[in-house]
């Protein structure tokens, strides 16, 4: 695979007019690209991709561009933010229980997906609770810890049965029993249409 190429493939998504946090915009990647700084390239469309939303197909550029350059952990991330493009997810903040409580004994790695349960208020027929799965993705670089909290993304693997929740609701996230945390939601990201 053509390392520019991809890249530059990718930065075609980018709208010229779209700005960072910091202020960077698309000129400044294609800048970078034209010295060889593929990396700084890759990093610089990643926070476009954050501050506008971009389909699946920009995701999966920067994935293929991530693993010619070795870039493991940055791959596991496009491909995580291509699903999100793709399917739609929840971002929150998750406090765990603290495992003198009964929570989990071991933190939860950034980067390694974890697919827990989560009542997310569904009942069955019987009035039962009926728990649904999300893929869950640490935000950042720290652990999080049992008895601590730390924002997270969710990706419902039956995207109908949390449609109804909105921010501020509290859903419970459940490996085992008793729960093992609260998630407070905090957006909802729609999923993103893909390029025909």
């Amino acid at each position: 695979m053509d390392l520019d190429s991809s890249l530059l493939k990718a930065a075609q998504f980018c709208s010229p007019h779209i700005r960072t946090e910091a202020g960077a915009s698309l000129s400044d990647g294609l800048e970078y690209l034209e010295h060889g700084e593929w990396e700084m390239v890759l990093l610089a469309l990643e926070e476009l991709g954050d501050a506008h939303p971009q389909p699946p197909e920009f995701w999966d550029l920067l994935a293929d561009a991530a693993r010619v350059m070795w870039l493991e952990s940055h791959v596991a991330w496009y491909e995580w933010r291509g699903s999100e493009a793709r399917n739609g997810a929840l971002r929150a903040e998750l406090c765990l229980v603290p495992t003198e409580e009964g929570g989990r004994k071991v933190p939860i790695l950034p980067g390694k997906g974890l697919r827990p349960m989560w009542d997310v208020g569904q009942r069955t027929p019987e009035g039962e609770l009926s728990v649904s799965i999300a893929l869950l993705w640490v935000e950042g670089r720290t652990p999080l810890e049992p008895g601590e909290c730390a924002p997270v993304r969710l990706l419902p693997l039956s995207p109908e049965h949390w449609r109804h929740l909105t921010p501020g609701d509290v859903i419970t996230m459940h490996e085992m029993r008793p729960p093992s945390g609260t998630a407070r939601i905090v957006e909802v990201v729609p999923p993103v249409a893909t390029v025909p």
